[in-house]
């Protein structure tokens, strides 16, 4: 569904050489021309960044929503917020790294259930303290969890997980049916897990958190972080971000954290998140980042998102492509960011060196 077939981003490390541009217009009339023609449906924003500066940056009206919210018709442009989706996955990742780097977060090798106090049902069961907060970080946890179902039937563990009294003990107590750190299942409430424990740490909410300690260090202005059943922000699923800005935060991870003169997240929890854990869908995983399927390390790394959203690094080449659409909910989402990728942005990097 949402992630088939995407090692094709894997194109990426083909390109060759690496030669800053200031810009590739030619790329972005062929994007326009394509999308007119009715070739790049859904598609509302494409912005590649080279060696930091703009390569190429086009956008699209179209239909949107907010978090499952319909919006209507919507000129998208440079300073218009849009839904990442589990792209936000990865940003939890960075976040959870400067708490840790604090000490306001459990380490990694902490029993689960242990970084929750209020559930001492779930404490005693011996089997659950087998799963560490490592697990939760590389979706290993082993327990019973089904995102294959459509995001709008209640059946689909995250939504139930949304729907339920108590979403932190939805995600803790679903049953064992693996050895925890022996395979990888999609799952939103290890995020949300993960999401949690960095409020509890940092008595912050975490949209606070990461505005204080991510975003306005990174000059990001606007922005806004979707609030779920429990009225607090969404881990999984809820942040959403001008492309512009996304871009800037592809950029500082590519270079091992830093931003101008300041490390925003540690180098060390950046070298360790981008690390492959496990595989995944023929792709790898880190903690809570998609890498390609070979390279040490990574020729590429991404974050992936419902609807085509796309945040994709490719440090070797000093590239940060980012795009943004509409197509939420459909099975075939994720061939609109392979088609840009591969039809547009692959050429034109071949073409600029």
């Amino acid at each position: 569904m949402r992630r088939f077939c995407l090692a094709l981003i894997g194109c990426l490390a083909l390109i060759g050489g690496t030669n800053a541009v200031a810009g590739d217009k030619r790329m972005e009339t062929a994007l326009k021309t394509a999308f007119e023609n009715g070739e790049l449906s859904g598609l509302h924003a494409v912005l590649v960044l080279r060696e930091g500066r703009v390569f190429a940056e086009a956008y699209f009206p179209g239909e949107d929503e907010r978090w499952g919210t319909p919006l209507g018709l919507r000129d998208h442009g440079p300073e218009v917020l849009h839904d990442i989706r589990s792209v936000t996955k990865s940003i939890v990742s960075l976040l959870y790294g400067i708490a840790l780097a604090d000490a306001l977060v459990p380490a990694l090798d902490t029993p689960l259930v242990d970084a929750f106090a209020g559930y001492p049902d779930l404490a005693a069961d011996p089997a659950r303290r087998t799963i560490l907060v490592s697990h939760a970080l590389t979706m290993t946890m082993g327990t019973e969890w089904n995102e294959d179902l459509p995001y709008t039937d209640p059946r689909n563990s995250e939504i139930a997980m949304e729907l339920a009294p108590d979403r932190v003990r939805f995600a803790l107590d679903r049953p064992i049916v693996e050895t925890p750190g022996t395979r990888w299942d999609y799952n939103g409430g290890a995020t949300a897990l993960i999401g949690r424990l960095i409020e509890i740490g940092t008595g912050m909410t975490l949209d606070e958190f990461a505005e204080e300690r991510l975003f306005a260090p990174l000059g990001i202005t606007e922005h806004d972080w979707v609030r779920g059943g429990d009225d607090r922000p969404s881990a999984a699923s809820g942040l959403r971000l001008t492309a512009r800005d996304l871009a800037k935060i592809g950029v500082m991870v590519g270079v091992g954290g830093r931003y101008e003169d300041a490390q925003i997240v540690p180098a060390d929890w950046i070298k360790a998140a981008l690390a492959p854990r496990m595989s995944a869908e023929g792709l790898r995983y880190g903690y809570f980042w998609w890498l390609a399927d070979q390279g040490d390390p990574p020729s590429w790394v991404a974050g992936f998102g419902n609807g085509g959203q796309r945040l994709s690094i490719n440090a070797g080449l000093g590239l940060v492509v980012v795009v943004l659409a509409g197509n939420y909910n459909r099975p075939d989402a994720w061939q609109l960011p392979v088609k840009v990728i591969t039809d547009f942005v692959v050429p034109s990097m071949r073409a600029a060196n």
